[in-house]
């Protein structure tokens, strides 16, 4: 039996690599020929000191000046003797080119594309390696734009364990991206990707979530949700969507039936044009007081453009509440080339 463990690196990319029980976590990662910082091997130098952000572990042996028990007590660990219980997710302190690894290359298939409306598309894909491909439920992969030598970063919407791969894509016109699935895109195109990558994912569920989407930041929100739906936790969940029209609203029916399925989650969603039929108008953060983020007894989980994240984080701290974590990603859409001057 072996358990999987996630490293995750500074520059975000994640690899993942199987563990035995009866093996450290440095001997599996040195198998798997990613080379994480280590010196002495034996629990002295503490050079690989890393923090498990989930799962269940045995430290092993070391001394006080590799790792202290304050630090041990707060998640630090050392890989070099730590064995695993369970799956663990860790952060590793180096980049991956360090660790003489990178990104993983996946290629897929196009399997389905849906226009929600003219804001909105979601496609989806089926890797031909899907049994070989892990991600955590909140990262993203690059994927190549079809017929150019541009790449675009999506953020997964599906959950780990599902088979489909799939995105949700705001579009952009004239955007590379947006114009393929707009005009050229078939079922039955072959895409490259790379990743997953980010450090936005699900941590352990050890005290009530709050989870934010703007626009399609709702994506990996959405995997994360299916994630939960799979391990479900007496915790209580509350998600907060929040757009710019009302043809911008997608999946409200997804987070309906994700209330069904996961205990103690409630959502809400508001739309800031004026003109809006949506029973909320303005924005999240007016649907935001200290109970909603439980006195600061919470995790914090937000996604969207850059103006939006900003306005969340300064009304947070307005109301002087200071969450246990607070966990965010901007995302902002690729820039339109300009057109070129006549000769």
């Amino acid at each position: 039996m072996s358990f999987q463990v996630a490293l995750n690196f500074e520059d975000g990319i994640t690899r993942f690599i199987a563990c035995r029980p009866d093996e450290t976590v440095a001997e599996a990662s040195y198998k798997a020929r990613i080379n994480i910082p280590l010196d002495c091997r034996d629990g002295a130098c503490g050079t690989c000191k890393s923090l498990c952000e989930s799962g269940s572990y045995d430290g092993g042996d070391y001394i006080e000046e590799a790792l202290s028990d304050d630090e041990a007590a707060l998640g630090h660990c050392l890989p070099c003797q730590m064995t695993p219980q369970s799956d663990l997710v860790l952060r590793i302190p180096s980049s991956s080119a360090a660790a003489k690894t990178a990104a993983a290359a996946h290629a897929a298939t196009l399997v389905r594309i849906r226009h929600h409306s003219p804001s909105t598309v979601e496609f989806g894909l089926e890797a031909d390696d899907r049994e070989a491909l892990d991600f955590l439920p909140g990262q993203y992969v690059n994927v190549s734009v079809p017929g150019s030598d541009q790449t675009r970063s999506y953020s997964f919407s599906s959950g780990p364990g599902q088979r489909e791969l799939s995105f949700l894509v705001r579009t952009v016109p004239g955007g590379r991206m947006s114009g393929y699935l707009a005009e050229r895109a078939q079922v039955g195109d072959r895409l490259e990707f790379t990743g997953p990558m980010g450090s936005f994912y699900l941590r352990a569920r050890v005290r009530p979530l709050l989870l934010l989407a703007g626009g399609t930041g709702l994506a990996p929100l959405l995997s994360m949700l299916e994630q939960l739906a799979q391990q479900p936790a007496g915790h209580p969940v509350h998600l907060l969507y929040g757009v710019t029209s009302d043809q911008d609203l997608v999946h409200l029916d997804t987070l309906a039936e994700y209330a069904q399925l996961i205990p103690g989650l409630t959502f809400d969603h508001c739309v800031a044009d004026p003109a809006t039929t949506a029973r909320n108008q303005g924005f999240v953060t007016g649907l935001m007081d200290a109970d909603t983020l439980h006195q600061g007894d919470v995790d914090v989980y937000l996604c969207g453009p850059p103006p939006m994240v900003e306005a969340v984080r300064g009304h947070i701290a307005s109301l002087g509440v200071t969450p246990a974590s607070f966990h965010y990603e901007k995302f902002t859409p690729a820039a339109v080339p300009e057109p070129a001057e006549a000769a």
